[in-house]
């Protein structure tokens, strides 16, 4: 699943997307449907906010006394930081404000707090904001923004995606409830996988056709590479492939999801490899290839391995997740390799060796045959074929 933009931004370390409200809202409202009392009397932090830039403030105040919140806290990052590469422009709250120095401004970030209607006007909304400069930079990670992570009782924000893993870290570090957005990727990071294994965390929506559009503090460049006719839309960047990733509860995580049965042959029939239900097994596992989601059998009492974007359905209450098929996370994941492909080859289509040996499918899915698209292994001994697929996830029915 390669990202073309998300790579482009990291390795330019242009690495901040604000997510649009609507997109923050649609996620919220999960939650609240779920359980109207999920914020009441908890204090939110934002960290790697900006309420000048980021939506997340502006919709935590709007609906600050509509959920009951105790407490807002919002910290924005010194943009001018060695940390990251884009000119400081200071914000609309310093410059309007006696206490703007440029100095501070270039240095340090900024922290917002709401509590309470600060100026009497009958309301609670921006204006009640008190905003005051942090004595760092605003980095999450430093002792400053960790205070006010253990004081906090939800931490809810679109963090870096270069840095997920180590916020993932810093949020379990402290035992919080948390929303964030994250790449589909990050299921496979071995820091990732045995959080989702365990029910520490688990994927609620997906963006709508599974890309995010965000905006940028920086100037998006309609030349750079990245950019092609049909993922740019003005002023935005788009990313494919983000979720939001929490431990909060919502309804959606315990619906069963709909399994496939002999009934069902000819609507899936687009599955080949599911065709008149015979699946086929892996050459390396005790599984069975499930190519699609929505072709889980229902009646099979062994291991299935399910694309990762099975976890958008993922029931627990339905299934239980042993493990994660790919070669990077195979120790880790816990599950025996049966077969190892040392002695292959690697080939293309037109029977060309590209020069690589067949170990990079040790640990990956692997099927018998040649690949319909893309390179697949020979071995001139045996004269088998196998090709390896995507990384998968290892799952298997509860009994009741």
């Amino acid at each position: 699943m390669a990202n073309t933009n998300l790579g482009k931004a990291k390795a330019a370390k242009n690495d901040e997307f604000y997510t649009q409200y609507a997109d923050i809202q649609n996620e919220i409202n999960a939650y609240i449907d779920y359980n109207p009392d999920v914020f009441k009397d908890k204090t939110i932090l934002l960290p790697c906010d900006d309420p000048e830039w980021s939506n997340f403030t502006k919709f935590f105040v709007n609906n600050f006394e509509r959920y009951g919140i105790k407490k807002l806290i919002s910290t924005s990052y010194a943009y001018n930081s060695k940390k990251v590469s884009f000119d400081y422009q200071p914000t609309l709250f310093e410059t309007i404000d006696s206490r703007f120095e440029i100095a501070k401004s270039k240095e340090r970030g900024k922290i917002f707090t709401l509590t309470k209607d600060e100026n009497n006007d009958g309301k609670i909304d921006e204006k009640d904001l008190k905003w005051e400069y942090l004595e760092g930079d605003g980095d999450f990670r430093s002792d400053e923004i960790k205070k006010l992570r253990d004081e906090a009782d939800i931490i809810i924000t679109n963090p870096p995606f270069s840095l997920f893993r180590e916020f993932v870290a810093w949020i379990f570090d402290a035992k919080k409830s948390f929303a964030v957005i994250g790449n589909m990727n990050a299921i496979t990071y071995k820091e990732i996988f045995p959080l989702i294994k365990n029910n520490q965390m688990w994927l609620d929506n997906p963006f709508v056709r599974g890309a995010g559009y965000f905006t940028s503090p920086l100037e998006l460049d309609k030349t750079l590479s990245y950019f092609n006719s049909h993922d740019y839309r003005e002023g935005f960047i788009r990313v494919s492939g983000v979720r939001w990733f929490t431990n909060l509860e919502h309804g959606k995580r315990h619906q069963p999801l709909k399994l496939m049965t002999e009934s069902d042959n000819i609507k899936f029939s687009k599955h080949k490899e599911v065709k008149g239900l015979g699946y086929l097994k892996y050459d390396n596992y005790d599984a069975i290839e499930i190519p699609f989601t929505d072709s889980i059998p229902s009646n099979y009492k062994g291991m299935m391995g399910v694309p990762i974007s099975f976890l958008d359905k993922y029931c627990p209450e339905q299934f239980e997740i042993i493990g994660l098929l790919q070669s990077s996370t195979d120790e880790q994941a816990g599950i025996p390799n049966l077969r190892y492909y040392n002695d292959f080859k690697e080939m293309r289509q037109d029977m060309t060796y590209t020069g690589s040996s067949g170990g990079k499918a040790n640990g990956n899915p692997v099927l018998k045959g040649k690949s319909e698209k893309g390179n697949f292994l020979y071995n001139p001994i045996t004269e088998e074929y196998v090709h390896s697929v995507y990384a998968r996830i290892l799952i298997r029915h509860k009994e009741n």
